[in-house]
């Protein structure tokens, strides 16, 4: 079956139209915290001991090294939350807004909740430790086995929003 798009066809004579261009709604990298980076400097400054038998410029150096790997492993796996007017984007995971259905944002304990007890064994996931706050978009393409993404956001009201859903509302703050 073809599926007829919405742009018109090509007419002879007349170049192609363009295709309106997909604004980005929201967007979010979801960076180490500076209490990471202080932990990748205590383990780079723990390498010195490894190496201060050997010569103190070796273990220096070896510091070094140790930090600039560490430094580069955290910034290459740092995922990126794009939502545009189309699609969502959440670390390698992309879908198109058509499928996505219930959204809702948690903090504190509903939040601690949804990544532990709540979680579903087939749920596509983009946590971060150093991130406490969760959104669970829920998946409403039945040729996706995925029931819903959870991901880590630093701003989870600004997110739900943008995906037209609600925060859950956290009992603790009654």
């Amino acid at each position: 079956m073809h599926e007829s798009s919405s742009v018109p066809a090509e007419q002879p004579g007349h170049p192609p139209t363009p295709e309106a261009p997909d604004r980005v709604l929201y967007e979010e990298k979801l960076r180490p915290s500076l209490w990471i980076w202080l932990m990748a400097l205590m383990i780079s400054g723990l390498s010195i001991l490894v190496f201060v038998p050997i010569g103190l410029e070796i273990g220096l150096g070896a510091a070094v090294v140790v930090f600039a790997i560490i430094a580069i492993l955290l910034t290459l796996s740092t995922p990126r939350i794009q939502v545009t007017e189309r699609s969502l984007q959440v670390g390698r995971a992309g879908i198109e807004r058509r499928h996505v259905g219930a959204v809702t944002g948690y903090r504190g304990d509903d939040a601690t909740h949804q990544r532990g007890p709540a979680l579903h064994g087939l749920a596509f996931m983009c946590i971060r430790g150093w991130i406490d706050p969760v959104v669970r978009i829920q998946i409403e393409d039945q040729r996706d086995r995925t029931p819903y993404w959870l991901t880590s956001t630093r701003n989870p009201e600004q997110l739900v929003e943008v995906l037209g859903g609600t925060m859950a509302r956290d009992v603790e703050s009654d």
